[in-house]
């Protein structure tokens, strides 16, 4: 089975987008914050553009989840 990519409505600080991603993923959201902030910096801010088109895009997880 496919796992869904969500962005999640309790484990977020701005959009929900990394909390998504380790609640899918099943890895602490804080250690992915760290990675990603690491990222963005040491790519000139591409992960940045990244997360906000993600924001954009992905559904929620109320969504997700009722769709199943």
């Amino acid at each position: 089975m496919m796992k869904k990519f969500y962005k999640s409505t309790t484990n977020k600080m701005f959009a929900g987008v990394i909390g998504g991603l380790s609640e899918t993923f099943n890895i602490n959201a804080s250690l992915l914050r760290f990675i990603y902030s690491l990222l963005t910096v040491f790519t000139s801010g591409v992960f940045l553009l990244v997360y906000v088109a993600a924001a954009f895009l992905l559904p929620k997880d109320s969504e997700v989840k009722a769709n199943n």
